[in-house]
């Protein structure tokens, strides 16, 4: 009930700033977009097909942020609304499939889901209070599938300081992909995807600095109360090979441990990985190897919210207990061939020596196949298409195939 109120309070003071302002870079600095997002997923499951999913939808998103107006003293304010929508076209109902929300019988038609942020700015300081779309090592949203995992809680962030970045935050409530309110957050634990014990909230710190434009370094912390506690460090390393070749490198370590009344019991684990991709021309190449180390499988949050910084992440997560795993990636840019906007990418994942389910010495291997095309000119300009191929195995659980067709387009008002 109190969240129910707070959203309510936090709606009605994003409609007062937006009629009351009289500082025209309120207005003048906005930006309003119309997002359309026609989405396919078909999952195929090898050895159990009754329990293949899938569906087809189109979604409509309202994607709206305002300028900031000066209330004097140096701080500024504003507000962004997101309203977001999607309606089944057509759907496997039997099974739930993490895009459309399911009643234990069928999928729904159509849901939808109002998100407001109240933001307000000192310098290079701003703080924001509502819905929240992070991207951070300990906490990202999810654009994944037809409508965004998006969070709820205030994040305060500064680059006051050169070349540095300051962040806290408290995160009080998830909305996932699949669903149309904020809950409390969870722990990842199948069978119980989104709903175990809750979490009471999670605290977040982190700080980023560029050492010099090549080298920068990271390190965040993140307490899912009572849940787990996770400390990352990372540094990244940028430079260009010769006139025409680039290297993109990274090596990142997360540390994860139980938090307070341990309700989801002991964790512990710690994951290394390094990563390093080098562009030549219309070729990307890119190498990974990645590590857990503990008694643990690596922790995330309950609704599937991803982990892209670990350099190895598909639907084969490689994230069991000992599991290492090496990540292939190649990609092709047809632009140098005539056809601009049109990439392919290949990523081949493999991972062994896994522990699951007691079972030690477990193998599983993922192949990506990506094809992306954006209009680059004319009335069509940004209309923007995807298809998507996975093929999954695994010593430790069925294999499957997935198959996903995004069509998207941005209207700027």
């Amino acid at each position: 009930m109190r969240r129910q109120t707070l959203w309510k309070a936090i709606c009605a003071a994003t409609l007062a700033l937006g009629t009351t302002a009289t500082n025209a870079d309120f207005i003048d600095d906005s930006q309003v977009q119309l997002k359309f997002k026609n989405f396919y997923l078909d999952r195929q499951i090898a050895e159990t097909p009754d329990r293949n999913w899938g569906s087809w939808s189109q979604g409509i998103t309202l994607d709206a942020k305002s300028g900031y107006q000066d209330i004097g003293a140096g701080i500024q304010v504003g507000a962004d609304l997101l309203v977001q929508h999607a309606f089944k076209l057509k759907g496997r109902d039997k099974n739930p499939d993490f895009v459309l929300p399911h009643d234990g019988k069928e999928s729904k038609d159509n849901f939808g889901k109002v998100g407001a942020t109240l933001k307000a700015k000192v310098s290079q300081t701003e703080l924001k209070v509502g819905e929240l779309l992070p991207v951070s090592p300990v906490l990202v949203f999810d654009p994944s599938r037809q409508l965004l995992t998006t969070f709820s809680g205030a994040w305060l962030e500064s680059k006051d300081i050169k070349d540095t970045k300051l962040t806290l935050a408290y995160i009080d409530g998830i909305n996932n992909r699949y669903d149309n309110q904020f809950r409390d957050l969870t722990k990842f634990a199948p069978p119980a995807y989104d709903n175990g014990a809750t979490a009471d909230g999670m605290y977040i710190a982190g700080v980023d600095h560029q050492f010099n434009k090549e080298l920068g370094a990271s390190y965040w912390y993140a307490d899912v109360k009572d849940i787990y506690q996770q400390h990352y460090a990372g540094m990244n390393y940028k430079t260009t090979l010769g006139e025409k070749a680039k290297l993109d490198s990274h090596i990142r370590y997360f540390d994860n441990s139980d938090s307070g009344n341990k309700l989801y019991g002991r964790i512990d684990n710690q994951a290394l990985s390094a990563g390093a991709k080098v562009n030549y021309g219309a070729h990307t190449v890119g190498l990974g190897y990645q590590q857990m180390f503990g008694d643990s499988a690596f922790p995330t949050l309950g609704g599937w919210v991803p982990q892209p910084y670990l350099v190895n992440w598909g639907v084969a997560t490689f994230t069991a207990i000992d599991e290492k795993s090496v990540g292939l990636t190649y990609g092709y840019d047809f632009s140098e061939l005539g056809a601009k906007g049109l990439n392919a990418t290949a990523v081949y994942m493999m991972g062994f020596d896994a522990e699951v389910n007691g079972k030690k010495n477990q193998d599983s291997d993922e192949l990506n196949l990506i094809l992306n095309y954006t209009v680059p000119e004319g009335q069509l300009k940004g209309l923007g298409f995807q298809a998507m191929y996975i093929d999954a195995d695994f010593d430790y659980k069925s294999d499957l195939k997935e198959y996903r067709v995004a069509t998207t387009y941005t209207y700027k008002f």
